[in-house]
């Protein structure tokens, strides 16, 4: 048998340990123990990170699946840890990258927010863990130059600067609003929004913070509507972005909104209603149109659930891995990051070469609009995608 082991919080905040089974082997010396790690509470304080933490979790243990269907690696089977960070909360993933790193674990696919990325980095540097982030985007991350850090998503400073690009090509508004909920990423993803609005020669008129979990944005919204904003750029989740912008429509504030990777699901319509028409979102190309997920896709439909948002990064982190370690011929950390810097990997995302930091190499952002509600592609697919 198996074991997935779930890290979490209670509501008072003590760790918990919970164990549940599933499919697998579970002989001495034939399995080879990785972890996803991520938002993965259901407590009503963390529940809105819990569509990230699903994403998550759906890809790693499809991945895994289909790695020990296929043989395993160098004749072990995966067995997955599903470790709970708590709703991206930075000390409990450091706790987490702790005790994973405590059970042997080799490889981790995660953690989702970089709030929780970053500081559990540092223990998986200290502890010779290697780490893959499917959706962590801040540039600190992989500039901090640990070696043993890689992500198969984008960069904030890339996507920041798109946004700020299509904003300025387009004449989209003379009057423009940039606005964070106070996270590593909504931070600083509003950051490199603002350098590049500012290196093209526009300026901002209103830069605003608002905290994770508010959840009435009035004051701002006639703030706004005095200014004449024109264009809303919100940097966060899409837990804060749905509702303001359900109720800056509601105030009759009509300036166009622009989103990041964040509010790239289904929950943000949800949210928002159709207050969220014509809302523009950046994201990489859609992975579930990709050719190269396509069999994959079948295979979460088939069981009922669409792999939108980091789904397929979560499952395309697990191949890399995977193909990095039958590649090396081992799971030992300096032998899976040579094996990671030497070529390139094949996944659902297409083809993966990492650059020297361990970033993704030539990783291009698109530009959605949301209308009737889904996601349509605008600008700028890149070629062969």
């Amino acid at each position: 048998m198996r074991v997935s082991a779930l890290f979490g919080r209670s509501l008072i905040g003590l760790a918990l340990l919970a164990i549940a089974a599933a499919s697998g082997s579970g002989v001495a010396g034939a399995e080879m123990r990785i972890a996803v790690a991520g938002p993965l509470s259901v407590s009503p304080m963390t529940a809105q990170y819990a569509t990230f933490g699903e994403e998550l979790r759906r890809g790693a243990e499809l991945a895994v699946r289909d790695v020990n269907e296929s043989g395993g690696i160098n004749g072990q089977k995966l067995t997955l840890v599903i470790a709970d960070d708590a709703g991206c909360d930075p000390k409990m993933a450091v706790e987490v990258a702790n005790e994973l790193a405590r059970q042997g674990i080799v490889f981790v696919d995660g953690h989702y927010c970089s709030s929780a990325s970053i500081p559990a980095s540092r223990v998986y540097h200290d502890k010779g863990v290697l780490m893959i982030s499917p959706g962590s985007t801040n540039p600190r991350l992989t500039d901090q130059g640990f070696a043993n850090v890689f992500r198969v998503c984008g960069r904030d400073d890339v996507q920041g600067a798109f946004a700020a690009d299509y904003v300025v090509d387009h004449k989209l508004a003379d009057r423009i609003a940039i606005v964070h909920d106070q996270s590593a990423y909504g931070k600083g993803i509003a950051d490199e929004f603002r350098r590049r609005l500012n290196e093209r020669g526009v300026r901002e008129t209103m830069s605003e913070a608002v905290r994770q979990g508010d959840r009435e944005f009035s004051e701002l919204i006639k703030k706004m509507k005095d200014a004449g904003i024109g264009l809303i750029y919100f940097g966060g989740y899409f837990t804060e972005s749905g509702l303001f912008v359900r109720q800056a429509r509601g105030y009759g504030l009509t300036a166009t909104m622009m989103v990041t990777s964040g509010s790239f699901n289904q929950e943000y319509w949800d949210l928002a209603g159709s207050a969220a028409e014509g809302t523009l979102v950046t994201f990489g190309p859609e992975p579930r149109k990709l050719a190269s997920a396509s069999e994959v896709v079948k295979r979460f439909e088939a069981e009922g659930f669409s792999p939108e948002g980091y789904t397929l990064y979560a499952y395309a982190a697990i191949q890399v891995f995977a193909a990095a370690a039958r590649r090396a011929a081992s799971s030992g950390l300096d032998a899976l990051v040579k094996a990671l810097h030497e070529g390139t990997y094949e996944t659902v995302l297409g083809p993966i070469t990492f650059d020297g930091k361990g970033d993704v190499q030539g990783f291009k952002y698109s530009m959605y609009r949301w209308h009737d509600r889904t996601y349509e592609e605008i600008c700028c697919r890149p070629p062969g995608k």
